[in-house]
């Protein structure tokens, strides 16, 4: 072969292989954006058995476990297999509202009106009351700290840290409520604006162009919650602390997002006929396809030597 003809046939092959590389490039990118864009796989949960037709409230999720409410007033823990009823002893209602390991807390209802806080490690049950007040509320737990609500005697609704030696009114707006807490990290929800606070600053969670923002969970730095929108209707989102989500159920007419571990989120929803049911959805991890791509490219890389 002369050498001219030679190195026309070298130009023409390192070209192809340049083609090739871009190819697979491109095919990387539509591959991350397609995992991106990928809807997160959604489940539906419901108590079986004699209430299975009536509402089921996914409220939290910790690992495998996920707590909330169904029926009138009862509370249940899910481990993916098996449901646990979790009803205070001697309580008129219970409602589980957060868990962290094998901790649960939540609110109940005595049979003369009255409502406390709880705390429930697996095994005993321990009363939550805020000092003075007329009504607690337990809603978040992480470690060794719990977070919640409490209406003081002049009927304002006022949050509280509690660290099981101190009980602390945090230093934030009346009708706020403390919804859940992660490391220094607290939640705060009126029903309308919502605030993260970190024991100094408060920053305004509002999602753009909403009619009302209820931030429910926290996880690192991810916060699920529900807002609603210009026709009234009622969305589930998810913030990263840069950018909002929307997460709404298919098929649902209305979806609250209330707990989240991870890549895991748990909430409520409307059916089409406004049936109550829990859900769960598996967010899509992006930038798995990508990293195999890019594997594919370093093994094509590597097949020029």
């Amino acid at each position: 072969m002369s050498m001219r003809r030679k190195t026309c046939l070298l130009y023409v092959v390192s070209k192809i292989k340049k083609i090739l590389y871009l190819f697979v490039f491109m095919i990387n990118l539509f591959a991350l954006g397609s995992v991106d864009a990928m809807a997160g796989i959604w489940t539906t949960i419901d108590v079986p058995g004699e209430y299975g037709a009536w509402p089921t409230m996914a409220s939290d999720i910790d690992g495998d476990n996920i707590v909330g409410s169904y029926g009138f007033g009862h509370s249940f823990l899910y481990n993916g297999t098996s449901w646990t009823t979790l009803d205070m002893p001697g309580a008129f209602w219970t409602e589980a509202h957060g868990i962290d390991g094998s901790n649960i807390v939540g609110t109940y209802g005595d049979a003369s009106g009255g409502q406390h806080g709880f705390f429930y490690n697996g095994s005993s049950w321990t009363t939550l009351d805020m000092p003075g007040a007329d009504a607690t509320s337990a809603c978040g737990i992480d470690g060794g700290n719990i977070v919640g609500s409490y209406t003081d005697g002049f009927g304002h609704s006022c949050s509280f840290l509690y660290d099981w030696a101190n009980w602390t009114t945090l230093d934030v707006p009346l009708t706020f409520s403390a919804t859940d807490i992660d490391g220094d990290n607290i939640l705060l929800s009126d029903g309308a604006i919502s605030f993260l606070y970190n024991g100094t600053t408060l920053t305004e969670l509002i999602m753009p162009d909403t009619h009302g923002t209820v931030a429910s969970s926290i996880d690192g730095s991810n916060i699920v919650g529900c807002y609603w929108g210009g026709d009234g209707v009622r969305h589930g989102f998810l913030y990263n602390g840069s950018s909002w989500t929307t997460l709404d159920m298919p098929g649902a007419s209305q979806t609250a997002a209330c707990g989240i571990d991870g890549s895991n989120i748990v909430g409520q929803y409307f059916d089409a006929s406004d049936a109550y049911h829990g859900f769960v959805y598996a967010i899509p991890e992006p930038g798995t396809v990508f990293l195999l791509g890019l594997g594919g490219l370093v093994l094509v890389r590597r097949r020029r030597g």
